[in-house]
C-alpha cells in the first residue's frame, strides 16, 4: 500500500484502522481476544501501518489490546491515541483536558500501549473549560520531553485548529467525514489544507451504512451505538438508501464493493486525507485496502458529489448529548 504524510512528516499507510469497535459500540464484544490480536497483526501484513485507539475505548482495554497486538512490529507502525474525557469507575462522566489530566493520561497510555513515545496524541473532544492554547502548550511540553511525537485534534472547529496550531503544530485533525457526512468541507478541510495539517476521517463508511450491507430492516443489538443515532432509525435508513444504491451501481460497474467506492472517493478528495475504517474482520481489512487501487474518474467523483448533495441525508449523525460535545 502506498503511504501518505500527515502534517510535516508523519508517514502512514493511505488507509488506517480504527480499533474502537474491537472493544465497544457495535454489539457484543468479541469473545476471543486472540482473534482481535490476529486481525490487528493481519492488518500490518496487508500494509496497514496506522492504528487508532483511545483511553476511553473500553475504557482502557482497547489501548491494552492494540499495544499487545502491535508490540512485535512496533517500529513499523504509527499508533494514535487520545485524551480529553473524564472517566470515573469505568464510565465517562464528562470532559477533562486540564494540563495535569493530559499528563496523567499520557503516562497511563504509554504504559497500556507498552511504548516509549505516543506517535500521535489527539484531544478527543474540545473542552470549553480549558483554553486550547493551554492544551497545545501542554502537549508541546510532552513533545519536548520525548513522550509524544505529534499533536492532534478531534472534532475541532476551524477557529480552534488555527488557535492550537499557533502554539504548537497540529499534525492531524480527526473528524467524521464520508459521502454522507460532509460537515468538515466548508471550513475545517480548507483550514487543514492551508496550514499543512493532515485530515483523518473516522466512520468513513458511515458506521457500516455505506458498505451496502444495511437496510431499514437490519436489526441492531441493544448495546450497538447505532440504536442511539437518529440517522439510523428505520425511517431515515429507508430515506438514505438512495445514496447507497447509487454507490452500489457504480461499484458493480468497476468490479468493486460499495465500501471501496466510498473510501476511494475520500482518498480522491486530498492527498493528506487518511481514512481509518474500523472492523473486526480480516476480510474487511483486505477489502478496505483494495480501495487504494480503485481509480475514480473526475466524472464519477462529480456524480457522487452531485447525488449526495441533491438527495441529502436524513437524521443527525449523533444523538443530542453527543452533538452537544462538538466544537462549534
Amino acid at each position: 500500500m502506498h503511504t501518505r504524510t500527515l502534517g510535516r512528516d508523519l508517514q502512514v499507510s493511505a488507509i488506517g484502522l480504527g480499533a474502537m469497535g474491537m472493544s465497544q459500540s457495535y454489539g457484543p464484544n468479541p469473545g476471543d481476544r486472540s482473534d482481535m490480536i490476529g486481525v490487528l497483526r493481519g492488518a500490518v501484513d496487508r500494509g496497514v501501518t496506522f492504528f487508532d485507539t483511545a483511553e476511553v475505548y473500553g475504557p482502557y482495554v482497547n489501548e491494552e489490546l492494540v499495544g499487545e497486538a502491535l508490540a512485535p512490529v512496533r517500529d513499523e507502525v504509527v499508533i494514535a491515541t487520545k485524551f480529553g474525557f473524564r472517566i470515573e469507575d469505568g464510565s465517562v462522566v464528562g470532559l477533562n483536558s486540564r494540563p495535569e489530566q493530559i499528563r496523567s493520561v499520557a503516562t497511563a497510555s504509554l504504559k497500556r500501549l507498552g511504548v516509549e513515545r505516543l506517535d500521535l496524541f489527539y484531544q478527543h473532544r474540545v473542552d470549553p473549560e480549558v483554553p486550547i492554547e493551554d492544551i497545545a502548550g501542554t502537549v508541546g511540553g510532552l513533545v519536548r520531553e520525548g513522550k509524544v511525537r505529534c499533536f492532534g485534534l478531534s472534532e475541532a472547529s476551524a477557529e480552534t485548529i488555527r488557535r492550537a496550531h499557533s502554539v504548537h503544530p497540529v499534525t492531524a485533525v480527526q473528524s467524521e467525514y464520508s459521502l454522507w457526512t460532509r460537515d468538515p468541507e466548508p471550513e475545517v478541510l480548507p483550514t487543514c489544507t492551508s496550514l499543512g495539517i493532515g485530515f483523518v476521517p473516522f466512520s468513513p463508511l458511515g458506521k457500516g451504512f455505506l458498505t451496502g450491507t444495511l437496510d431499514a430492516s437490519t436489526p441492531f443489538a441493544a448495546n450497538d451505538v447505532r440504536t442511539t443515532i437518529p440517522r439510523f432509525t428505520a425511517e431515515n435508513r429507508t430515506a438514505n438508501l438512495a445514496l447507497v444504491e447509487h454507490i452500489k451501481s457504480l461499484a458493480q460497474g468497476k468490479s468493486a464493493t460499495p465500501g471501496q467506492v466510498a473510501l476511494a472517493w475520500l482518498l480522491a478528495q486530498h492527498p493528506s486525507i487518511v481514512p481509518i475504517p474500523g472492523t473486526r474482520r480480516s476480510a474487511r481489512i483486505e477489502e478496505n485496502v483494495g480501495a487504494t487501487q480503485l481509480p475514480l474518474s473526475a466524472d464519477e467523483l462529480a456524480d457522487l458529489d452531485e447525488l449526495a448533495g441533491r438527495i441529502g441525508i436524513q437524521g443527525d449523525r449523533y444523538n443530542e448529548h453527543h452533538m452537544s460535545l462538538l466544537d462549534k
